[in-house]
């Protein structure tokens, strides 16, 4: 007696889900330029990890005795597998069956994926092409029905934000459910040329009088500058690359403590460009990444959201091999200013390092939030206080360096004033209430009219003002803890990485939202 004739029969079944969409809509796939579902989980996992889930779950066909004559997979791949040994669950959607639209959906295989995912605490990756929500219009004639609208199992996918680290790759056309899904992410990426993301496709969008293309409705571009996505890549394979180091510096889940990688830069390592990289003249700007990259441990600075919120830079580093969240302010962007999207990218990324305990370090040069008519028409106002409060709500370990500007209530929010955080200047660092530039108008207008010199009037201000504002009479009253040669950043932010390690402790107390 052997079952050797049902496990031919399941080999049967495994190669003819394995066609997925059949040779034709394998060769379109390809001929667009893009990866099948199976290319892309064999060159994303490490070889051989692959353990796929539903491996014959599709819409089968039977012949008049009952025996299978045809089996159509369904179009999502399902499993789990390793990354650099590391488990990690995987759901994929095929493009080459219905387009990956919910008309061939089995929906339960990506609800398991995300309970997986959540309960045994392994970091999730989608990789997303199509709409994957209620289908296309044909459903309503192929079920003889309309679909009514529901998202079960968000719950989950919410739960996940906060539970592990999540990574979708948008490696193709999405809409509908498939753009939320890519949205409701730690980390996403589109791919320069194939990728499209949006709520509702051209086609629906033309009836609006809007005739658009593909990218100019929803490319990387779009995505990229409103904030939607984190980042965009020339092929699938950067794609791949870019979530594989996402994922390096995060932890296994938030139940646990991102791990040290490899020390191989040294900690007291000095930069002799730091020390004249900011400029006397302040109305002159700098190039903020070249500092970042000169104290982080070399080559391990990995950017988030570079053309969202641009004020400010955030990404993930490490520091001594710890991994640290990072935020930089960026003064080739209104100097620096927190605008209504900035005070955003900023609570979402501080939010990021919260569920995940990354220790937060900031280089700031922040002249305040951004002011007149289009910053008040944004609500700038409303998203800086919520910003303010999320890092007030945060109790990660914290490290600010102060390299100039630190002005009003934007240049304030630059620590939980209710807990400890270490605190530097450097002696290019200038702040108070207001700059002083336009403020001496207006707070000495009488002394300046009346004077027979106006002009030399306002130089005798500057220069009297300028004398006591210096960082050093701050630090006489201890209002600035402690002033540093720049050349010694990355000695401190070292030391600050390796106190931090033993008190990034549990589960944080709120978690981040996509």
């Amino acid at each position: 007696m052997s079952w050797q004739p049902e496990l031919d029969e399941l080999k049967r079944r495994q190669a003819l889900v394995a066609r997925m969409g059949g040779p034709d809509k394998v060769k379109r796939q390809h001929d667009g330029g893009r990866l099948t579902v199976r290319e892309r989980i064999e060159r994303l996992l490490d070889p051989g990890s692959f353990r796929e889930l539903g491996s014959i779950a599709g819409k089968a066909a039977y012949d008049g005795k009952n025996d299978l004559a045809d089996l159509m997979a369904s179009n999502s791949v399902t499993g789990r597998g390793t990354i650099d040994g590391r488990p990690v669950a995987i759901s994929g959607d095929d493009f080459t069956v219905r387009g990956g639209s919910a008309d061939a959906t089995i929906k339960e295989k990506n609800l398991l994926i995300e309970q997986m995912a959540n309960e045994y605490r392994m970091p999730l990756i989608r990789l997303i092409e199509g709409s994957g929500g209620g289908g296309s219009v044909k459903t309503i004639e192929t079920e003889g029905r309309a679909n009514v609208p529901g998202v079960a199992g968000f719950d989950v996918v919410t739960a996940n934000m906060g539970t592990v680290p999540v990574v979708a790759l948008g490696l193709g056309s999405v809409a509908g459910l498939g753009a939320a899904r890519l949205a409701a992410a730690h980390y996403s990426v589109m791919v320069k040329g194939l990728s499209a993301m949006f709520v509702a496709g051209p086609p629906v969008v033309a009836r609006l009088g809007q005739p658009l293309s593909k990218e100019e409705l929803g490319g990387w571009e779009i995505q990229l500058r409103a904030g939607a996505v984190d980042e965009a890549v020339d092929s699938e394979d950067d794609a791949f690359a870019a979530a594989k180091k996402f994922l390096s510096y995060m932890p296994q889940s938030a139940f646990e403590l991102a791990a040290r990688g490899p020390q191989q830069d040294d900690p007291k390592r000095r930069e002799e460009k730091l020390l004249s990289v900011i400029p006397r003249d302040t109305r002159k700007v700098y190039a903020m990444r070249q500092i970042v990259n000169a104290v982080v441990d070399k080559g391990s600075f990995f950017e988030m959201g570079k053309l969202y919120g641009r004020a400010v830079i955030t990404g993930l580093a490490r520091l001594d091999g710890w991994p640290v969240a990072f935020m930089a302010s960026d003064p080739m962007h209104y100097g620096g200013a927190w605008t209504s999207e900035t005070c955003q990218k900023v609570t979402r990324f501080m939010d990021l390092a919260e569920t995940f305990r990354l220790p937060m370090v900031y280089l700031e040069d922040c002249p305040g939030f951004l002011i007149g008519l289009e910053a008040e028409k944004s609500g700038v106002i409303r998203q800086g206080v919520r910003a303010m409060a999320a890092m007030h709500q945060i109790t990660i370990p914290w490290c600010t360096v102060i390299v100039r500007n630190n002005f009003g209530v934007a240049g304030a929010a630059h620590r939980n004033t209710g807990r400890m955080a270490f605190r530097y200047a450097w002696p290019s660092g200038r702040w108070g209430s207001l700059p002083l530039e336009g403020g001496i108008e207006a707070a000495y207008r009488a002394d300046i009219e009346a004077a027979s010199d106006p002009k030399a009037k306002l130089a005798e201000i500057e220069d009297r003002l300028n004398k006591l504002r210096s960082p050093f009479r701050s630090a006489e009253s201890f209002w600035i803890e402690e002033i540093i040669d720049p050349r010694d950043t990355r000695t401190l932010l070292c030391e600050f990485a390796n106190l931090a390690a033993p008190v990034r402790q549990g589960k944080a107390s709120f978690w981040m939202r996509p």
